[in-house]
């Protein structure tokens, strides 16, 4: 899919050259991002994690008509499509559900099988990159940015997570990261400060959920992405959403 180049009006571009969303808080670039982009800015919430449902309960308070939206893989957990009603009846909001092109799952698995992720890592990406990444680029092609609830300490992959960024990965839009500096202790206060809805998964030791068969329980201390394609190393295990991942092609 060819990604279409992204144009920003000079304060926007001045702003993020600044640096200064470094200091601000979540709840103030939220804010600046509404009132930016309005209805052109969508919140990307897994339903997996606690971090998406913070930044939803913080954008809902914003502006209780704030856009979020999930991916369905189509392999994602009961407790997943659970929350997701949950959320919606909660925050009485409307939730945007993509999805893969039916004809793209159809050939994989003709050609590779239900589960070819557990092959090798490409063939995970592959599995990823049809069921993930192209719905999502789908998607963003009707934004003028997007949030995400990346933290800087989940994984090796994503050290250098600014608050603020272009995302060349996505023809240079913008991606805000509000929860880049917060740790996962803060988070789960948050959560239980505002008794923020969540997976149920987390309580049977699930830090992170994505898709059912690529996600397991870890043991107490381990890196909270452990538990996320595991029989991987810790340097491939993104879906190539953000990042791990060159362009390829179909590889079907």
């Amino acid at each position: 899919m060819t990604v279409e180049k992204r144009f920003y009006p000079q304060e926007v571009l001045d702003f993020l050259a600044s640096g200064q969303a470094e200091s601000l808080s979540p709840q103030e670039i939220l804010g600046w991002a509404l009132k930016s982009f309005g209805q052109k800015v969508s919140l990307s919430c897994s339903f997996g994690a606690p971090e998406g449902l913070v930044l939803l309960d913080m954008m809902h308070r914003i502006e209780p008509a704030s856009r979020v939206f999930v991916i369905d893989t189509g392999r994602l957990p009961q407790a997943t499509y659970d929350l997701i009603d949950r959320v919606r009846e909660r925050y009485d909001k409307r939730i945007e559900v993509i999805f893969p092109r039916a004809e793209d799952v159809q050939a994989m698995v003709s050609s590779r099988g239900v589960n070819l992720f557990y092959e090798s890592v490409d063939a995970r990406q592959l599995c990823c990159r049809i069921r993930k990444v192209e719905p999502l680029e789908r998607h963003l092609a009707g934004l003028d940015a997007w949030i995400t609830g990346l933290r800087r300490d989940q994984n090796v992959t994503r050290n250098d997570t600014l608050k603020l960024q272009l995302d060349e990965k996505h023809g240079g839009m913008l991606k805000l990261n509000p929860l880049a500096d917060w740790s996962s202790e803060r988070v789960w206060s948050y959560v239980r400060g505002r008794n923020v809805p969540v997976n149920r998964l987390h309580a049977e030791g699930y830090p992170s959920v994505g898709c059912d068969p690529c996600s397991r329980a870890v043991a107490p201390g381990e890196d909270e992405r452990a538990g996320r394609w595991w029989w991987e190393h810790p340097e491939t295990r993104e879906c190539g959403i953000h990042v791990g991942e060159e362009e390829k092609g179909s590889g079907i």
